[in-house]
């Protein structure tokens, strides 16, 4: 199986002056449920290179396990180092897509021609893809052959509105994902704050935060061993 992992370019949160970009352990803790699974991983990113880390997902409070042994694994950082440009994958060549998080993506991924198309022809050739966290929202301009919302009518999740008051940013972000996901027509639901929650809609598997990162991976395999 050969899966490919889409990290954000986007650095800047907001206009705050301070930097934003993937969450490490939405990275770290699917990569090695992948690896562990045998899965040949490509790492893409919309400016391909280097992605930029969140440096808040590193302090040691949100360190794990998992982003310990990312870090110290110089395969994984080199692979991270030399991420392919977006435009230039092709959804023929994945059996499935995975998107981690982090406030990044709300910006470029979100926006990003390239990662719309990505989910759209990956959905439409039947092939899940996973989404985590903030990941979710990336979804918001994805659509059905139809012309309707990718997630119209789908069951659903994401950061939650009350997780992102938690770290003071709803004034910040360009959208609250579950607003946003509720707004197009999602059928949202969600765990409790900064606990693992996890959905799965036919191809669509989307998980809540950071602590649903492994879990939503594993859904991925499972879907993909069935």
């Amino acid at each position: 199986m050969k899966v490919l992992i889409v990290l954000t370019s986007h650095d800047e949160l907001g206009d705050t002056g301070k930097k934003t970009g993937f969450w490490l352990e939405e990275l770290a803790a699917p990569y090695y449920r992948f690896q562990e699974a045998g899965y040949e991983i490509t790492l893409a990113s919309p400016k391909g290179g280097q992605p930029p880390l969140d440096p808040a997902s590193n302090v040691p409070d949100f360190q794990t396990d998992d982003t310990r042994r990312f870090e110290d694994d110089a395969e994984a950082m080199a692979a991270l180092a030399e991420t392919r440009r977006l435009d230039t994958v092709h959804e023929a060549d994945y059996d499935t897509v995975f998107y981690p998080g982090g406030h990044g993506p709300l910006w470029d991924l979100a926006e990003d021609p390239a990662s719309i198309r990505l989910i759209e022809t990956t959905i439409r050739a039947g092939k899940p893809v996973g989404l985590v966290c903030h990941a979710p929202g990336v979804l918001r301009h994805a659509t059905n052959e139809d012309g309707t919302p990718l997630v119209q009518a789908k069951l659903v999740t994401g950061f939650t509105n009350t997780e992102e008051a938690g770290v003071d940013l709803v004034d910040v972000v360009p959208f609250l994902v579950q607003d946003e996901l509720t707004r197009l027509g999602g059928r949202y639901s969600k765990g409790e704050d900064w606990s693992s929650y996890v959905v799965e809609d036919g191809l669509l598997i989307t998980g809540q935060n950071p602590q649903s990162s492994a879990e939503t991976a594993q859904a991925l395999i499972a879907k993909l061993a069935a």
